[in-house]
């Protein structure tokens, strides 16, 4: 266990170092509003599925960290997640786009003042949890990670969970996958069977995500 968490240590301080960057220019909500076209096609629509790789449910990004979401695009231009569509938005967005867009989804769900009190997970699922090391990261109930560069993930669509945790096994593939180096060897100790009974322990706990429609789509 000590060696788990040194190693986990070790790499958030190589991860925080690496998405400075993304989160040194200052985000406007009100310019952020105007720079979402893009992303409420998918992101705006409550349900919506993508289809590629397969097909599960966008994830909801209302009441996501900024810097979580600014460090995610930031690594689709840089090409360290593998997708052509949010390759392609990506790319299109300069840095203050980035955090102009990043800075309006975190406020577009409030984060609720009541706490979240965490609950005990099953016994399978709880060994898995502390074979992991999740807690370590994304804090207690998967609602406060310990840094706002890391997601928050309780509440979100099991489907998306299970497509994103195994993207990060996958490697040496153009078009999916993510290179990230805390959760590849984490994913990685996992069958897709185990991944999928945390994505939906996961998905049933509470959290502040949310998917808001732009008020012209309601």
């Amino acid at each position: 266990m000590i060696k788990t968490w040194t190693t986990v240590f070790a790499l958030f301080v190589a991860c925080a170092t690496s998405t400075a960057s993304a989160q040194a220019v200052q985000g406007d909500i009100k310019a952020g509003e105007g720079k979402i076209a893009m992303c409420i096609g998918c992101h705006g629509i409550a349900g919506y599925q993508a289809s590629f790789p397969e097909v599960y449910k966008v994830p909801m990004i209302s009441g996501q960290s900024a810097a979580y979401i600014a460090a995610a695009l930031d690594a689709y231009r840089k090409g360290d997640r593998h997708h052509p569509t949010m390759r392609g938005v990506a790319e299109s967005l300069s840095d203050q786009d980035i955090a102009d867009v990043s800075a309006y989804y975190e406020a577009h769900n409030p984060v609720r003042k009541d706490a979240v009190q965490p609950h005990d997970p099953p016994t399978q699922v709880a060994a898995l949890i502390e074979k992991g090391a999740c807690f370590s990261c994304h804090g207690q109930n998967f609602s406060k990670p310990i840094d706002a560069s890391y997601p928050k993930v309780a509440g979100q669509h099991s489907d998306y969970l299970l497509a994103a945790l195994k993207s990060y096994k996958t490697v040496n593939n153009p078009r999916v996958g993510r290179s990230n180096g805390i959760m590849a060897p984490i994913a990685q100790q996992f069958s897709n069977q185990e991944l999928k009974l945390l994505a939906n322990y996961i998905s049933k706990l509470d959290g502040d995500l949310k998917t808001i429609p732009p008020a012209h789509f309601r």
